[in-house]
């Protein structure tokens, strides 16, 4: 028999009002001055201005970095780590959506390296070049429930030299504690929780679909599809409800926990088109699922009509389920095409289906791929045709 390598989660605080227990976090991971990353709109929220009062009541002296934008860079992760060091900080407090979860572990990695960023990136065994005694304890506290970054043992960084997204691994990027506090994500907008909670669905789908042995990721997976079916629509509709918000988020933390069996093409499209055209990774990848669910169609069917009788979808078929995710992405307002949030022009399909190909999710698809078809899947989506 084959070998296989199982990781589970860190040490997770559940529950309305958790992020009260943010101090007694920082105390059991000795953290006594931190650096609290997040985004630059989440900054001067009132959510960040009580965390840090309540950190202040401790008496834990904490500083904050802010500049990290919607598709993080190398260049936030170098200021951040400079700004770090210069307020001699011991600890990470990674705070926000999956921007300023990704760049704040990324802080805390980077911290006790001394070669470059993009030396890390998940090729091959680049994590073993690493000083893991040098990594900084991480606290990570998600505000939308998306990416499920406070699961994942990787941060996805944008290299603007290269204008290729990069995802920088190591075991120890998984945060120490994570505290998952629904009320931090009652002000989110609806546009934003469909997108961020399809990104969810999308970590889900794919890990359940991506080839390979992993029963426990298949299981977490399957329960994660089945939260974003029941809560996610009543979450967008009805941004106050607290049980609806609970579910999302730990619907995202599942999806990232069950990715490290693998991720799929609805990622490897993502990725290029969100670094070269900025747009929102959890729309991309909305967009993009029912075109890779239609050209991944005779290899994945079988486990495709499972998830159906588990979601007790009615048509218990791959067109039933397909038919359910258009309706979901039409009841959330999500474009069917990707020409209604990109010009044609704009499109540079040669580029983007090489960068699409070399993506390190590529590997995880049901189905192999050539850079033929990305340029084709790019088509579709474009043209709004399915396979």
């Amino acid at each position: 028999m084959k070998k296989f390598n199982w990781n589970y989660p860190t040490t997770m605080w559940v529950g309305e009002n958790r992020i009260r227990d943010i101090s007694l976090a920082c105390k059991k991971l000795n953290i006594k001055k931190p650096l609290l990353v997040t985004d630059s709109g989440l900054a001067n929220s009132q959510i960040v201005k009580k965390t840090l009062e309540k950190l202040n009541i401790e008496n834990i002296d904490t500083e904050i970095y802010s500049n990290v934008t919607g598709n993080p860079t190398g260049t936030n992760v170098n200021e951040g780590v400079i700004y770090y060091k210069k307020k001699n900080c011991d600890g990470v407090i990674a705070f926000g959506g999956g921007s300023g979860l990704d760049v704040g572990k990324a802080i805390a990695f980077m911290s006790g390296q001394t070669l470059p960023l993009w030396d890390f990136e998940d090729v091959g065994d680049n994590w073993t070049k690493a000083n893991a005694n040098k990594i900084s304890p991480i606290i990570a506290v998600p505000t939308t429930a998306g990416t499920g970054s406070e699961t994942g043992r990787a941060s996805v960084i944008l290299n603007e030299k290269t204008g290729v997204k990069n995802i920088i691994f190591h075991p120890k990027f998984l945060p120490s504690i994570v505290i998952l506090d629904p009320l931090l994500t009652i002000g989110l907008p609806p546009e934003i929780t469909a997108a961020t909670g399809m990104d969810a669905l999308a970590h889900n789908l794919e890990a359940y679909c991506a080839p390979g042995f992993h029963p426990m990721a298949d299981g977490i997976a399957l329960e994660g599809i089945k939260l974003v079916k029941e809560w996610l629509l009543e979450a967008v509709n009805n941004g106050s409800n607290v049980e609806a918000r609970m579910n999302m988020l730990t619907a995202a933390s599942m999806g990232s926990t069950a990715f490290q069996k693998g991720l799929g093409a609805i990622h490897s499209l993502s990725h290029p088109i969100n670094a070269l055209n900025n747009v929102h990774h959890g729309l991309s990848n909305a967009i993009f699922m029912p075109y890779v669910l239609t050209f991944n169609k005779n290899v994945i069917e079988n486990k495709i009509i499972k998830v159906c009788e588990y979601l007790e979808i009615k048509e218990k078929s791959f067109d039933g389920f397909l038919n359910w995710i258009l309706d979901l992405r039409k009841k959330l307002n999500i474009p069917h095409k990707l020409s209604e949030v990109i010009k044609e022009e704009d499109l540079e399909l040669d580029r983007l289906s090489i960068m699409a190909l070399n993506d390190p999710s590529t590997s995880g698809n049901p189905k192999r791929l050539t850079e033929n078809d990305m340029k084709i899947l790019y088509q579709h989506s474009m043209s709004g045709e399915l396979f």
